[in-house]
């Protein structure tokens, strides 16, 4: 089964940092081992090149939401082109209320849609992320039958509120936090905003805005505030700003993006044409070069 595999992949791999976290490297090479030969055996088996998509074991040609989307967020894949095809498949495949989990039947999941937005993100694709938050999300906050406030646990591909797990329709969850991704997709891909290592100690800054033209997000942690604001469009940042506590350090990926960098201090770095650029905490504003 593709999910569970990629799923032991997941735990394994997280497995090995915890250890390096904690100085116990006694399970490191077995670990190690076993997530190469799940990665191996996952693709020789289960891979179909046709398809653009992993079947989800090896008696079947059903072709799963949750397996393919976890091999893309666990990095069960073995290529850049092969997330890609994944992407476009499962963007092909959606439905007028949001993407099919055709592993449950005629079922919307909204929790593994969530995975779903990220695998998109993880290919590269913001706006196929954004198109499916846009319909499924958009379905539940806007459709009279719904709380109008919250997401609910599961649906039927035709949107009836029928989720083919539960013989019991009353039993579905209207207020259901497994179903609430962008919240933290939006902050992390969309916005850019991810914690790193030591609960902000080291951060990154990679926005994939899409066909957002304004962002403006953040959170605290115990370290302090981290907060980005900027409006883009085409690939075209007009303003740029964010926030990172003193002390810390990141990464800031803007790829084919040509400026520098300001903070409160009057500290100017050059950014220019550069995929990445390592800074420090504090207040920073990019001032694009003009064309």
């Amino acid at each position: 089964n593709v999910e569970a595999n990629a799923l032991l992949y997941h735990v394994l791999m997280q497995g090995l940092k915890l250890s390096q976290a904690v100085n116990d490297r006694s399970m490191t090479k077995k670990w190690s081992s076993t997530a190469m030969k799940i990665k191996s055996a996952s693709n020789e088996k289960l891979w179909d090149h046709d398809a653009g998509l992993y079947r989800d074991n090896e008696t079947t040609t059903l072709h799963p939401q949750d397996g393919n989307v976890w091999a893309v967020k666990s990095n069960l894949t073995q290529s850049k082109s092969q997330i890609a095809s994944i992407s476009r498949s499962l963007r092909s495949r959606w439905g007028k209320y949001g993407a099919p989990a055709p592993e449950a039947g005629t079922t919307v999941s909204p929790f593994i849609s969530g995975i779903e937005l990220q695998s998109h993100y993880l290919a590269g694709n913001a706006n196929s992320a954004l198109g499916l938050l846009r319909l499924e999300w958009g379905f539940m906050m806007d459709d009279p039958r719904m709380t109008n406030s919250t997401f609910i646990e599961g649906y039927s591909t035709d949107g009836s509120l029928v989720y083919a797990p539960y013989a019991n329709s009353p039993r579905i969850s209207h207020a259901h936090g497994w179903s609430t991704a962008p919240t933290s997709v939006l902050m992390n891909y969309a916005a850019g905003l991810k914690i790193m290592d030591g609960a902000g100690e080291i951060w990154r800054i990679e926005p994939q805005p899409g066909d957002l033209r304004f962002i403006d997000a953040g959170f605290t942690t115990v370290h302090g505030s981290f907060g980005i604001k900027f409006e883009a469009m085409n690939g075209t940042y007009k303003e740029l700003s964010f926030k990172v506590p003193e002390g810390s350090n990141g990464d800031v990926i803007l790829p084919g993006v040509r400026g520098t960098f300001v903070n409160q201090n009057g500290t100017h770095i050059s950014f220019n044409d550069r995929t990445s650029q390592s800074l420090g905490g504090g207040n920073w504003t990019l001032v694009p070069f003009k064309n």
